[in-house]
């Protein structure tokens, strides 16, 4: 959310330490975090949303320092958060300078980009005008969606005789930015791995027959294939979401999807909806996450796999913990 969980001259402190954005918290989270998972033996990875200004659960007032308040032109409101324009250059410009400084102050083992390129969309209702999530456009259902307002940049993007087509231009913007970090990583601590996690469904011209939803490549202008074609990662965790029997979304289908997807043979973390076990009552059951995981093995052996998130393992939501600690991390 362009805040900080470590100490930065760049960014606000996050508000979620203390309540307020902007105030310290006494301590550097992130240097706490380095030093027990090294007692650990455990890598540490830096997770960020390159574009997310403002969450929808936030309280309090940006801090002064803050990008939307420094640089509103760079910041924009879409749905019911702030966004910082992926057209803008500067703004891209300060998003590698707070990442060069990350990486260049803090021992980290990776640096790992979340889902969040272009904002999912959002529609606005007929009769009110009001702004809701498109949960429907995540299934594939037609609505009539908001576009994102980034008008001055697409603007400017013309004037200077640019050619591209918007939406073009705009997977153009997070293509550019996606390969830079690769190679700000890579410059600055080689060692650190860059990884990013995007939505689980390929673009729908690469998909195979009978998978269907939502478009990242079309919605969020995210051409991920395109950048495992040029190696501008060193692995590929995307979020296979759904359960093994939702034929639409197959995960067994997917998991293979995306391996014939991947000329370069970079790794590959599925990531498994851990969390999607709670009390409701479309819980899963934790026989999904062990299949899913089964699945995995099988197919794509030694590729490892991500939790979201950890809270249902540190919870052992329905036994989860102990039949994945019995069932498949019985060695160490």
């Amino acid at each position: 959310s362009c805040d900080a969980l470590y100490e930065s001259s760049l960014e606000p402190w996050s508000e979620y330490l203390t309540g307020t954005q902007g105030q310290h918290p006494g301590y550097d989270p992130l240097a706490v975090w380095l030093r027990e998972a090294r007692a650990r033996g455990l890598e540490l990875h830096a997770w960020i949303n390159p574009y997310r200004a403002r969450q929808s659960r936030s309280r309090g007032p940006a801090a002064a320092s803050h990008l939307s308040r420094r640089r509103p032109e760079w910041v924009k409101a879409y749905g019911d958060q702030l966004w910082v324009d992926p057209g803008e250059p500067a703004a891209a410009e300060h998003l590698l300078a707070v990442v060069r400084d990350l990486l260049s102050r803090y021992a980290v083992d990776g640096l790992h980009l979340d889902d969040y390129f272009y904002p999912y969309p959002t529609t606005a209702s007929a009769s009110t005008g009001a702004i809701a999530p498109t949960a429907a456009a995540l299934a594939g259902t037609p609505q009539a969606e908001l576009d994102f307002p980034d008008g001055p940049s697409w603007q400017a993007y013309v004037m200077s005789g640019g050619q591209l087509a918007r939406a073009d231009w705009r997977r153009d913007n997070v293509n550019r930015l996606v390969k830079q970090l690769y190679a700000l990583v890579k410059e600055v601590r080689p060692t650190a791995r860059f990884g990013i996690s995007p939505f689980g469904l390929p673009r729908p011209d690469n998909r195979p027959p009978g998978i269907a939803g939502f478009s990242q490549y079309d919605k969020l202008y995210a051409d991920v294939e395109l950048w495992l074609r040029e190696g501008w990662m060193d692995y590929l965790a995307p979020q296979l979401y759904w359960p093994r029997a939702q034929a639409a979304q197959a995960f067994e289908v997917l998991l293979q999807t995306w391996q014939g997807l991947n000329p370069r043979g970079i790794p590959l973390h599925p990531g498994v909806f851990t969390s999607r076990i709670d009390a409701s009552l479309q819980s899963w059951q934790p026989d999904e996450i062990a299949g899913q995981i089964d699945s995995i093995r099988r197919l794509s052996p030694g590729s490892g796999h991500i939790h979201f998130s950890l809270v249902a393992l540190a919870q052992n939501r329905k036994g989860v913990a102990e039949l994945l600690r019995e069932r498949h991390y019985s060695r160490t």
